[in-house]
């Protein structure tokens, strides 16, 4: 299987990528060690920068930047929290702030190191539930902000027409989804390959189509293979509470993914 994966990734890189992988089980691949290892060893045959537990490149269109369907409000949260990412330092240069924005693709393996590769493999036609509609507006606009030191995210969310439930509202499942998406996006920077497990949400306030919120997520603990986050939804200046949620996500090992197909 391993070698099927080389030849796929070309002559030179798929074979160096194969030799430091032998020996290795399905289940093993792409656990936080084998992905330390993969980075590494194509950090040292291709031009790609990656991140730990954050591995996509910088070149795929990011489905989270500013577009013409964003509202006013959505562009000025949005604009605020770019602001954190960078400040100024006392001799005017910029440096890093606390706050990283988090990049959003159409379907995330594909943009993987070396995932280009393996999308080919694994279901090519499959796209993120999330990202899935071209018309920009009319499903789920989002954008998300992490703070690493903190163990929390912020996501920016505007709901579009064709998440409607309840006349006018936000449909119910719409509201799930993008805290699934989001609890997961800040439980997987932190632990690495998860899937949900639990997902508890209390629903306080009808969400008006449309508007924009903020999603805050923040780490509540780690018990070994289980990362425990805690959600709210708000209004972007916080004073009304739309729902409250509480996540649980298990770290999993998705060699399966990578069995041989027929």
């Amino acid at each position: 299987m391993l070698r099927h994966i080389a030849r796929r990734l070309g002559s030179l890189h798929g074979q160096q990528i194969f030799n430091g992988l032998k020996g290795i089980s399905p289940d093993q691949l792409l656990s936080k060690e084998i992905h330390r290892h993969l980075q590494s060893s194509l950090e040292t045959i291709s031009p790609i920068s990656t991140t730990s537990l954050w591995p996509f490149s910088s070149q795929p269109r990011d489905f989270s930047q500013p577009n013409s369907s964003w509202s006013p409000e959505m562009r000025k949260v949005y604009d605020d929290y770019i602001g954190l990412c960078d400040t100024d330092s006392e001799n005017g240069e910029k440096q890093k702030g606390p706050w990283r924005k988090l990049p959003s693709y159409n379907r995330s393996i594909k943009y993987a190191t070396a995932g280009i590769h393996l999308s080919k493999l694994i279901q090519a036609k499959a796209r993120l539930f999330t990202r899935n509609v071209k018309d920009q507006g009319a499903t789920f606009e989002y954008v998300v902000f992490v703070n690493k030191e903190e163990k929390r995210c912020v996501c920016v969310f505007q709901a579009g027409h064709l998440l409607e439930g309840a006349p006018g509202h936000v449909h119910g499942g719409a509201i799930a989804t993008i805290i699934d998406t989001v609890t997961g996006t800040l439980a997987g920077f932190l632990s690495g390959p998860i899937m949900t497990a639990n997902l508890n949400i209390d629903y306080r306030s009808p969400m008006p189509l449309g508007s924009v919120v903020l999603i805050h997520s923040a780490l509540d603990r780690i018990e070994r293979k289980k990362t425990y986050i805690t959600c709210k939804v708000t209004s972007t200046d916080e004073s009304k509470l739309y729902t409250e949620a509480t996540a649980l996500f298990v770290s999993i090992g998705v060699g399966h993914l990578f069995g041989s197909r027929n």
